[in-house]
């Protein structure tokens, strides 16, 4: 073939999405297999590369289903790359509450529950699929994210391999509902003076143009942004030569409603002149 080989292969917990990404992967010109056995992606390759057929970009969709042989599957991956095709590994994964209420709204089984509760099966494929987690390029909790804002995510991590850069994920979050799982830095904003009690702010959100102005107008904000900045122009070139496709930075507050929503919305900006690819999500900020 002329073109590289690429794999996308999804996976990660059931109702976190896969569904919705391998169809979105399909929209966006992926050839399409969910549910392949393990033990035949290498026969699969080998026969497409084979094939002579144009397409170039393949997602394979991986889950709990495919039982015994999904410990198979870091030693197939690692093989696959050392003979040259491109692999990434996306893991999507999600809170269990928010796992148990989709459960709940859609009224299916659960593949891994084997008789018990929802509970017991979610707690059964997390230990199931660790494997997989632990080998994937990018980690996603869709705990947060509307279908249009996976879908999104999607079609990022799609031009961000055709433009050859490294993707910048913005998180805001309240440490009261606990860190995000995919976060790679977590940075503390708590010490800056929260826009909560001031009364007319405390029911808005960082994407006011009152409460993000109060916010920025401290010079303990101006400092902090200027040196997270500095730190992020430093480390990003070197986390990409060392061959990591995207970066989550989280940026935590209290509540996740104020002062990391618009700490996250303005490194956005400054991140952007910088030309940097930048997805942002505020998790906690409708709570």
């Amino acid at each position: 073939m002329s073109a590289r080989l690429r794999v996308v292969v999804v996976t990660g917990l059931s109702g976190s999405g896969k569904s919705t990404a391998i169809r979105s992967l399909e929209d966006l010109g992926f050839y399409c297999i969910d549910n392949l056995p393990v033990a035949l992606i290498p026969r699969f390759v080998e026969l497409w590369e084979s094939s002579g057929e144009e397409v170039t970009r393949v997602a394979l969709g991986i889950d709990v289903r495919e039982r015994r042989l999904l410990a198979e599957f870091p030693r197939v991956c690692g093989e696959l790359r050392q003979s040259g095709i491109d692999v990434e590994v996306v893991y999507l994964e999600a809170s269990d509450d928010v796992l148990m209420r989709r459960f709940s709204e859609t009224r299916r089984p659960h593949p891994a529950a084997e008789g018990g509760s929802l509970a017991d099966g979610i707690r059964r494929e997390r230990e199931k699929l660790r494997p997989l987690r632990e080998v994937a390029d990018r980690v996603v909790d869709t705990s947060g994210l509307t279908v249009h804002e996976l879908r999104t995510a999607l079609r990022d991590l799609v031009d961000r391999v055709a433009g050859g850069s490294m993707t910048v994920s913005l998180v805001s979050f309240g440490y009261k509902y606990g860190l995000p799982s995919d976060a790679d830095l977590a940075i503390d904003c708590r010490f800056l003076p929260n826009p909560f009690f001031v009364e007319e702010l405390r029911h808005r959100t960082g994407t006011d143009a009152a409460v993000a102005e109060y916010v920025l107008a401290r010079d303990e904000t101006e400092e902090f942004l200027r040196r997270l900045t500095d730190l992020l122009d430093f480390a990003l070139p070197r986390y990409q030569h060392e061959g990591k496709s995207y970066l989550t930075v989280a940026l935590g507050c209290t509540g996740g409603r104020h002062r990391s929503v618009v700490l996250v919305e303005e490194l956005r900006r400054r991140l952007g002149d910088r030309g940097h690819a930048v997805l942002v999500r505020h998790r906690d900020a409708e709570r």
